[in-house]
């Protein structure tokens, strides 16, 4: 098979568990799943992806013996973005449950059309995301080259933008308990990493996604797919600072805090995403 099709039962499982996600809260209009719906999407296409190369001759001892027969390389990456999906989505189920709900999806979840395209959106990127493991995985591992230099570089990234963003996480939830308990009133959060940036959550889940593609990157199915490996920090940065994360919360802010002299000072000093950028750029 070519490495195209071989992708094909990952896109499957992908499109098809957030399908079938979709059809049962679609008509509950219940967006409480969405995010981890999101995590178990990557799961299932991780545990594809490791067995799916030999599906070629569709015997089940080709796929078993396919689990078992991985290089380092691509145990370490598959792992790699189970285990950021898997904390993510585990976070993000813990806010909705004590919030509620998910104000991203007030409007669209009373549009059944546009709530289930957001579930299919939602498989693309998947896709995206993971585009460096996918294809990683369908090279055979007796063919992955050596750990090399540049694979520990990408390693070390990701396990430094993997803390960076759990602690970011941790430190904007204890300020929202401590407010919720009136240990303070700030009206937003500019301590820890926040004071280096107004989303280190984000800036530190770009660094993830370029992490996982630079491991993955040595062990492409050719020298000409290996720049497929950046589509997904790219897709990333774009999708959080153009799309869907800092320009909504940002609106948020302004339209709550706009007059409030601190929050204009903070953002007049502090960058959007990474700490090296000057102030008011991504």
């Amino acid at each position: 098979m070519g490495t195209f099709s071989k992708v094909l039962p990952v896109l499957g499982t992908a499109f098809g568990l957030q399908a079938l996600l979709g059809s049962v809260f679609v008509p509950m209009q219940s967006e409480k799943y969405f995010d981890f719906g999101g995590s178990l999407g990557f799961l299932s296409c991780a545990l594809v992806s490791l067995v799916q190369p030999d599906f070629s001759d569709w015997s089940w001892d080709s796929v078993t013996a396919s689990g078992r027969a991985r290089s380092s390389r691509q145990l370490l990456a598959t792992g790699a973005l189970v285990l950021w999906s898997g904390r993510l989505g585990v976070f993000l189920l813990r806010r909705i449950i004590k919030s509620g709900r998910d104000s991203r999806f007030d409007v669209i979840k009373k549009n059944p059309a546009r709530f289930f395209r957001a579930w299919i959106l939602q498989g693309l990127w998947i896709t995206i995301v993971g585009l460096p493991v996918w294809l990683m995985n369908t090279v055979p591992a007796a063919l992955n080259p050596p750990m090399g230099v540049l694979d520990y570089v990408g390693l070390g990234i990701f396990v430094t933008s993997f803390a960076l963003e759990s602690v970011a996480d941790y430190q904007k939830s204890q300020w929202r308990r401590e407010k919720e308990a009136r240990k303070h009133d700030d009206p937003f959060i500019n301590r820890g990493l926040w004071r280096y940036s107004r989303h280190p959550n984000y800036a530190a889940e770009v660094g993830i996604h370029t992490g996982i593609a630079i491991l993955a990157s040595s062990a492409m199915p050719s020298v000409t797919l290996r720049p497929l490996a950046y589509i997904s920090p790219l897709f990333t940065y774009f999708l959080l600072s153009k799309v869907s994360g800092v320009p909504l919360l940002e609106r948020a802010s302004d339209a709550k805090l706009g007059s409030d002299p601190k929050y204009q000072e903070y953002k007049r000093n502090t960058p959007v995403l990474f700490p090296w950028r000057r102030a008011g750029n991504v």
